[in-house]
């Protein structure tokens, strides 16, 4: 389990192998059963996680009571409520398994400890930082400038091992339309095809 998260550190900094091993040992393991929660809205978000099994979603529920999902996170992912964990304030979001999972946590506490013994650290989650401002800047664009079918395709293009472990209602609301719509959209596509 910790192999997943050390062939996904060294794909962004170097480390000594007990440099590695030293930070891996900071991760706890969390089993999170499907459709239970590792964070729900209110409560302060305490870790970061990296997902070794499983799916998870996180999502907020707007003031209409619409379920507006950020992002998935599958393995070799890694999952927070940034803002909660960084200002130790409640957090507005959920991060539900939507399969039976298994996450490795890290304490605020201990990601600190890492920074100040291993500098490396501060690097790895600096670059992590900048691909997910990147990633979320991107969408960002994607959903003020593209048309629901243009960002499906562009979905099913992107995260095809996706497609068959989510549902129709929970891809649309990914994409921020009707389940309806996305069904519209798919029949469109294969009258295409």
């Amino acid at each position: 389990m910790k192999a997943l998260l050390k062939q996904n550190i060294a794909k962004h900094i170097s480390l000594l192998e007990n440099e590695i091993e030293d930070f891996c040992n900071l991760f706890k393991q969390k089993l999170i059963p499907k459709k239970n929660f590792l964070l729900r809205e209110g409560e302060i978000c305490k870790f970061e996680g990296f997902v070794t099994k499983g799916l998870f979603r996180v999502y907020h529920i707007d003031k209409n009571g619409f379920e507006q999902i950020l992002y998935f996170a599958i393995e070799n992912w890694w999952i927070t409520d940034i803002d909660s964990f960084t200002a130790e304030t409640p957090s507005q979001l959920f991060i539900e398994a939507l399969e039976d999972s298994e996450v490795l946590i890290i304490s605020k506490k201990d990601k600190e400890f890492a920074y100040a013994n291993l500098p490396q650290i501060e690097k790895l989650f600096r670059v992590m930082t900048q691909k997910t401002h990147v990633a979320l800047q991107r969408r960002m664009i994607d959903n003020l400038s593209k048309t629901a079918e243009s960002r499906y395709i562009e979905f099913t293009e992107k995260y095809p091992q996706l497609l068959q472990r989510l549902s129709n209602i929970q891809i649309a609301a990914y994409l921020g339309i009707t389940n309806v719509f996305l069904s519209n959209i798919r029949k469109k596509i294969a009258v295409k095809k």
